[in-house]
């Protein structure tokens, strides 16, 4: 056990090197293709899936900080595209709102619901 540790510890510096050694525009479009949602994939940034449309996505992503768009431009071209779906984090105003807004609507609903309904039963049993 304590060799196996050993070997872990040495070998976590040689790990890490392969991510030192990284291309800084490589991983700028991986952080541009985390805040983005694969419009096929169920729930999936468009760095972890494996579709043909997040690769595009991701060469797509290359090739527009290759010509110099910053991370905004880029954003923006993909939410003109798809609108805000593709966005990881939609927005909380406008289109995005229900979809922050739906589940406490929801949730309230069900519980004044609840309140309503155990609130009727007990008045049942109450009466004679």
């Amino acid at each position: 056990m304590r060799e196996l540790l050993m070997a872990l510890l040495l070998l976590a510096p040689l790990a890490r090197a392969d991510v030192v050694g990284e291309d800084p525009q490589q991983r700028q479009m991986l952080e541009i293709a985390q805040k983005l949602r694969c419009a096929v994939c169920q729930n999936q940034s468009v760095a972890e899936s494996n579709a043909e449309l997040a690769q595009d996505m991701r060469r797509l992503i290359g090739e527009q900080l290759a010509a110099g768009r910053s991370e905004a431009e880029i954003v923006d071209y993909f939410r003109a595209r798809y609108g805000d779906f593709v966005l990881m984090r939609p927005p909380r105003q406008g289109s995005g709102a229900p979809l922050w807004w739906a589940p406490l609507v929801i949730l309230a609903l069900a519980g004044g619901g609840a309140f309503v309904y155990l609130r009727r039963r007990l008045r049942d049993q109450e009466r004679p």
